[in-house]
Protein backbone atom coordinates (compact mmCIF):
# COMPACT_ATOMS: atom_id res chain seq x y z
CA UNK A 1 0.00 0.00 0.00
CA UNK A 2 3.00 1.95 0.18
CA UNK A 3 4.29 4.79 2.78
CA UNK A 4 2.12 5.90 5.67
CA UNK A 5 4.32 8.45 7.68
CA UNK A 6 3.42 10.93 10.44
CA UNK A 7 4.26 14.10 10.86
CA UNK A 8 4.17 15.87 14.15
CA UNK A 9 4.36 19.51 14.46
CA UNK A 10 3.15 19.51 10.57
CA UNK A 11 1.46 22.61 10.35
CA UNK A 12 4.31 24.91 9.98
CA UNK A 13 8.00 25.48 9.18
CA UNK A 14 10.21 22.33 9.04
CA UNK A 15 6.77 20.17 9.74
CA UNK A 16 5.30 21.66 7.05
CA UNK A 17 7.79 21.25 4.41
CA UNK A 18 8.57 17.76 5.66
CA UNK A 19 5.19 16.77 5.06
CA UNK A 20 4.56 18.48 1.62
CA UNK A 21 7.93 16.72 0.57
CA UNK A 22 6.99 13.35 1.73
CA UNK A 23 3.76 13.45 0.12
CA UNK A 24 5.44 14.46 -3.08
CA UNK A 25 7.43 11.20 -2.37
CA UNK A 26 4.68 9.19 -2.42
CA UNK A 27 3.72 8.97 1.17
CA UNK A 28 0.23 9.56 2.69
CA UNK A 29 0.73 11.71 5.16
CA UNK A 30 -0.59 12.31 8.98
CA UNK A 31 -0.64 16.18 9.62
CA UNK A 32 -0.13 16.95 13.59
CA UNK A 33 -0.75 19.93 14.64
CA UNK A 34 -1.64 21.35 18.38
CA UNK A 35 -3.31 24.87 17.85
CA UNK A 36 -2.55 25.62 14.36
CA UNK A 37 -5.88 24.04 12.64
CA UNK A 38 -5.55 26.77 9.31
CA UNK A 39 -2.14 26.28 8.74
CA UNK A 40 -2.56 23.07 9.02
CA UNK A 41 -5.36 22.39 6.80
CA UNK A 42 -3.55 24.93 4.23
CA UNK A 43 -0.72 21.91 4.44
CA UNK A 44 -3.44 19.43 3.41
CA UNK A 45 -4.75 21.71 0.92
CA UNK A 46 -1.33 22.15 -1.24
CA UNK A 47 -0.79 17.97 -1.06
CA UNK A 48 -3.98 17.30 -2.11
CA UNK A 49 -3.99 19.58 -4.94
CA UNK A 50 -1.25 17.35 -6.00
CA UNK A 51 -2.79 14.43 -5.99
CA UNK A 52 -1.74 13.11 -2.77
CA UNK A 53 -3.24 11.51 0.24
CA UNK A 54 -3.16 13.36 4.00
CA UNK A 55 -4.87 13.63 7.49
CA UNK A 56 -4.69 16.78 9.23
CA UNK A 57 -5.11 15.75 12.93
CA UNK A 58 -5.45 17.73 16.33
CA UNK A 59 -2.61 16.34 19.00
CA UNK A 60 -0.46 17.49 21.88
CA UNK A 61 2.17 15.08 21.70
CA UNK A 62 2.93 15.41 25.28
CA UNK A 63 -0.69 13.64 25.93
CA UNK A 64 -0.15 9.99 25.74
CA UNK A 65 -4.02 9.16 24.78
CA UNK A 66 -3.88 12.44 22.21
CA UNK A 67 -0.44 10.10 20.47
CA UNK A 68 -2.89 6.85 20.96
CA UNK A 69 -5.62 8.71 19.12
CA UNK A 70 -3.63 10.37 16.42
CA UNK A 71 -1.85 6.95 15.37
CA UNK A 72 -5.35 5.50 15.28
CA UNK A 73 -7.12 7.96 13.34
CA UNK A 74 -3.82 7.56 10.57
CA UNK A 75 -4.26 3.83 10.45
CA UNK A 76 -7.68 4.13 10.03
CA UNK A 77 -7.49 6.94 7.74
CA UNK A 78 -4.95 6.26 5.55
CA UNK A 79 -3.39 2.62 6.25
CA UNK A 80 -0.70 0.86 8.44
CA UNK A 81 1.85 2.84 9.99
CA UNK A 82 5.20 2.77 8.37
CA UNK A 83 6.81 6.32 9.24
CA UNK A 84 7.28 8.99 12.00
CA UNK A 85 8.55 12.33 11.72
CA UNK A 86 9.03 13.37 15.64
CA UNK A 87 9.26 17.69 14.82
CA UNK A 88 6.79 18.92 17.38
CA UNK A 89 9.15 20.65 19.39
CA UNK A 90 8.96 24.59 21.38
CA UNK A 91 11.31 26.73 22.76
CA UNK A 92 9.94 29.19 25.27
CA UNK A 93 11.04 32.90 25.15
CA UNK A 94 14.81 33.68 24.30
CA UNK A 95 16.69 34.27 27.75
CA UNK A 96 19.31 33.31 29.97
CA UNK A 97 18.57 29.80 31.90
CA UNK A 98 18.34 31.51 35.54
CA UNK A 99 15.51 33.72 34.49
CA UNK A 100 13.63 31.01 32.66
CA UNK A 101 10.55 30.44 34.73
CA UNK A 102 9.87 26.63 36.10
CA UNK A 103 6.96 25.86 34.00
CA UNK A 104 8.45 26.86 30.55
CA UNK A 105 11.10 24.21 31.58
CA UNK A 106 8.44 21.89 32.29
CA UNK A 107 6.72 22.04 29.19
CA UNK A 108 9.46 22.20 27.03
CA UNK A 109 10.45 19.24 28.50
CA UNK A 110 7.24 17.80 27.78
CA UNK A 111 6.92 18.36 24.30
CA UNK A 112 10.17 18.01 23.32
CA UNK A 113 11.52 14.80 24.98
CA UNK A 114 8.12 13.18 26.60
CA UNK A 115 6.28 13.75 23.46
CA UNK A 116 8.95 12.03 21.31
CA UNK A 117 9.35 9.24 23.75
CA UNK A 118 5.21 8.67 23.41
CA UNK A 119 4.97 8.79 19.49
CA UNK A 120 8.26 7.23 19.25
CA UNK A 121 6.99 4.24 21.84
CA UNK A 122 3.29 3.83 20.11
CA UNK A 123 5.14 4.01 16.07
CA UNK A 124 7.51 0.62 17.73
CA UNK A 125 4.46 -0.93 18.51
CA UNK A 126 3.42 -0.75 15.11
CA UNK A 127 6.30 -1.04 13.13
CA UNK A 128 8.16 -3.50 15.02
CA UNK A 129 8.00 -6.80 13.75
CA UNK A 130 8.28 -8.15 17.30
CA UNK A 131 5.20 -7.22 17.36
CA UNK A 132 3.40 -8.31 14.17
CA UNK A 133 4.64 -5.27 11.94
CA UNK A 134 6.63 -4.83 9.11
CA UNK A 135 9.25 -2.44 9.67
CA UNK A 136 9.40 1.10 9.51
CA UNK A 137 11.64 4.28 10.13
CA UNK A 138 11.43 7.06 12.77
CA UNK A 139 13.56 10.27 11.86
CA UNK A 140 13.72 12.94 15.20
CA UNK A 141 14.39 16.21 15.03
CA UNK A 142 16.66 17.98 17.23
CA UNK A 143 18.84 20.42 17.12
CA UNK A 144 22.58 22.17 15.94
CA UNK A 145 21.81 23.42 19.68
CA UNK A 146 21.89 19.86 20.70
CA UNK A 147 25.83 19.91 20.95
CA UNK A 148 26.39 23.57 21.15
CA UNK A 149 24.12 24.21 24.38
CA UNK A 150 22.35 27.47 23.41
CA UNK A 151 23.46 29.70 25.67
CA UNK A 152 22.02 32.93 26.74
CA UNK A 153 19.26 31.90 24.40
CA UNK A 154 17.22 28.80 25.49
CA UNK A 155 20.19 26.17 27.22
CA UNK A 156 16.81 23.83 28.59
CA UNK A 157 15.50 23.42 24.71
CA UNK A 158 19.18 22.40 23.78
CA UNK A 159 19.42 19.80 27.07
CA UNK A 160 16.09 18.66 25.91
CA UNK A 161 17.23 18.24 22.02
CA UNK A 162 20.41 16.73 23.48
CA UNK A 163 17.90 13.61 24.93
CA UNK A 164 16.27 13.37 21.62
CA UNK A 165 19.73 12.11 20.16
CA UNK A 166 20.51 9.97 23.10
CA UNK A 167 16.67 8.32 22.23
CA UNK A 168 17.84 8.39 19.04
CA UNK A 169 20.84 5.84 19.69
CA UNK A 170 19.68 3.92 22.28
CA UNK A 171 16.36 2.85 20.07
CA UNK A 172 18.10 2.56 17.11
CA UNK A 173 20.41 -0.32 18.81
CA UNK A 174 17.15 -1.46 20.41
CA UNK A 175 14.52 -1.62 17.17
CA UNK A 176 17.51 -2.60 14.53
CA UNK A 177 17.17 -6.34 14.92
CA UNK A 178 13.37 -5.39 14.43
CA UNK A 179 13.04 -4.10 11.55
CA UNK A 180 12.73 -0.48 12.82
CA UNK A 181 15.73 2.34 11.53
CA UNK A 182 15.96 5.30 14.20
CA UNK A 183 17.63 8.56 12.98
CA UNK A 184 18.00 11.84 13.70
CA UNK A 185 18.42 15.65 11.88
CA UNK A 186 20.06 18.34 13.91
CA UNK A 187 18.81 22.13 12.05
CA UNK A 188 20.93 24.85 12.93
CA UNK A 189 19.12 28.45 12.17
CA UNK A 190 16.74 27.82 9.82
CA UNK A 191 14.04 30.44 8.44
CA UNK A 192 10.37 29.74 10.37
CA UNK A 193 8.15 31.34 13.06
CA UNK A 194 9.50 29.84 15.99
CA UNK A 195 12.27 32.61 16.21
CA UNK A 196 9.10 35.27 16.21
CA UNK A 197 7.31 32.66 19.57
CA UNK A 198 10.16 33.18 20.89
CA UNK A 199 10.40 37.11 21.03
CA UNK A 200 13.06 37.83 17.65
CA UNK A 201 11.58 37.35 14.31
CA UNK A 202 14.60 38.86 12.82
CA UNK A 203 17.20 36.10 14.45
CA UNK A 204 18.32 34.12 11.90
CA UNK A 205 19.94 37.27 9.87
CA UNK A 206 21.24 38.23 13.38
CA UNK A 207 25.02 37.73 12.93
CA UNK A 208 25.41 36.01 9.85
CA UNK A 209 29.14 35.19 10.35
CA UNK A 210 28.63 33.17 12.97
CA UNK A 211 27.45 30.39 10.44
CA UNK A 212 29.90 29.25 7.89
CA UNK A 213 27.72 29.86 5.15
CA UNK A 214 26.74 32.94 5.81
CA UNK A 215 23.16 32.48 5.47
CA UNK A 216 19.88 30.83 7.57
CA UNK A 217 18.78 27.41 6.28
CA UNK A 218 15.09 26.66 4.83
CA UNK A 219 12.47 24.55 5.92
CA UNK A 220 12.83 22.63 2.43
CA UNK A 221 16.29 22.22 2.93
CA UNK A 222 15.41 20.16 6.57
CA UNK A 223 12.97 18.45 4.77
CA UNK A 224 14.67 16.71 1.93
CA UNK A 225 17.43 15.10 4.44
CA UNK A 226 14.40 13.71 6.53
CA UNK A 227 12.82 12.80 3.08
CA UNK A 228 16.26 10.54 2.47
CA UNK A 229 16.27 9.21 5.86
CA UNK A 230 12.77 7.58 5.30
CA UNK A 231 13.46 6.27 1.81
CA UNK A 232 14.93 3.06 0.72
CA UNK A 233 18.39 4.67 -0.09
CA UNK A 234 18.68 4.86 3.52
CA UNK A 235 18.06 0.83 4.31
CA UNK A 236 21.32 1.05 5.73
CA UNK A 237 21.44 3.99 7.66
CA UNK A 238 20.40 3.95 11.26
CA UNK A 239 21.39 5.58 14.59
CA UNK A 240 22.64 8.63 12.81
CA UNK A 241 22.49 12.11 13.70
CA UNK A 242 22.90 14.40 10.62
CA UNK A 243 23.57 17.56 10.96
CA UNK A 244 22.16 20.46 8.42
CA UNK A 245 23.29 23.71 10.34
CA UNK A 246 25.60 25.81 7.65
CA UNK A 247 28.96 24.34 9.08
CA UNK A 248 28.19 25.38 12.15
Amino acid sequence: MGEVTLVTGGSRGIGAAVAVRLAAAGHRVGIGYERAKDAAEDVARRIREDGGECLPFQVDTSDAAQVDAFFDAVKEGLGPVTGLVNNAGITGPLGRFTETPVEVMRRVVDVNLMGALLCARRAALEMSTRYGGDGGAIVNISSGGATLGSPGEYVHYAASKSAVDALTVGLSKELGPDGVRVNSVQPGMVVTDIHAAMGDPQRPWRNPERVPMRRPGQPEEIAGAVAWLLSPEASYTTGAVLRIAGGL
